[in-house]
């Protein structure tokens, strides 16, 4: 049995019978909501936080995995006799990478049984590539060869998705290549991916329906000729949605693992309600 293991953050959002299947640990980042705060996907769930922030005169913020629980959990399973292979969102998007590595850094001697990955991805499209490295570990696969798959992932992974608007985005920092989409027309709905470990503009759809409509195109013109595609859908409230395009995505591209997914509280704040996308993976 090989003797490391894996660790993530929350926003991978990874489905929890998986999580546990593979014995993934995972380190929540912290939304912080006025004088609360909550540690994402543990004191707040997805439909928890939608509904209250439909009715909330204050929103929302977020804030990085700190490296005191970052080191908690890496001591804990260097303690168990563990190495650990740590895959954790785009170090662009947030602090959370930079946690992990003063965390492994104070450590001391035990740091050295800790390697880091930087996926530059977030949602599903992170989680995609943790699965491959916990599918590969069980294969037999060493800590190094996870690690150097975990490294090569994210140019097989991607995620397309369209938001309602972009203010929820722009007002948390995240909006990267968006910007200039910033004062188009209210009606148009904007499509948006990650690309180099940013959010990025791709064009300005006039209707949600359009709207999936091309995010279902760009993934398939993303995973043409490809194998064993793995396709996740994820959403802000909007699951009647996400299991639409999934169900059309799947009967499209023969997928080999389908999922409907949430995005984690501390996703939605920056992506905002009704939030859909497309997350991939091949390989």
């Amino acid at each position: 049995m090989s003797k490391f293991a894996l660790v993530t953050d929350s926003t991978a959002y990874v489905p929890a019978e998986l999580v546990q299947k593979h014995n993934i640990s995972v380190v929540p980042l912290i939304l912080v909501w006025g004088d609360e705060m909550f540690e994402d996907g543990v004191d707040i769930l997805p439909k928890e936080f939608y509904t209250r922030l439909k009715t909330a005169k204050v929103m929302p913020s977020t804030s990085q995995a700190t490296p005191a629980k970052m080191q908690a959990i890496f001591q804990s399973l260097v303690d168990q006799g563990m190495d650990v292979l740590g895959m954790f969102i785009s170090s662009k998007l947030s602090g959370t990478m930079q946690s992990a590595m003063q965390a492994k850094d104070t450590m001391g001697s035990a740091g050295e049984k800790v390697t880091l990955v930087d996926s530059q991805c977030t949602s599903m499209a992170l989680g995609f590539q943790v699965l491959a490295a916990a599918r590969a570990m069980d294969a037999g696969a060493s800590l190094q060869e996870c690690a150097a798959i975990a490294e090569k992932a994210h140019e097989k992974a991607g995620l397309f998705f369209a938001v309602d608007t972009l203010e929820f985005l722009h007002r948390g920092g995240r909006i990267g290549g968006a910007q200039r989409f910033i004062g188009s027309a209210l009606n148009l709905k904007p499509i948006l991916a990650l690309k180099d470990g940013r959010v990025e503009g791709v064009e300005r759809i006039r209707t949600k329906g359009k709207a999936q409509d091309r995010i279902l195109e760009l993934v398939s013109e993303k995973v043409k000729g490809k194998s064993n595609i793995r396709l996740a859908t994820v959403h802000a409230n909007a699951a009647e949605d996400a299991k639409i395009l999934l169900d059309r995505a799947a009967q499209a591209l023969n997928p080999s693992e389908t999922f409907v997914t949430d995005l984690s509280p501390v996703v939605g704040t920056h992506a905002g309600p009704g939030t859909v996308g497309l997350a991939f993976m091949t390989d």
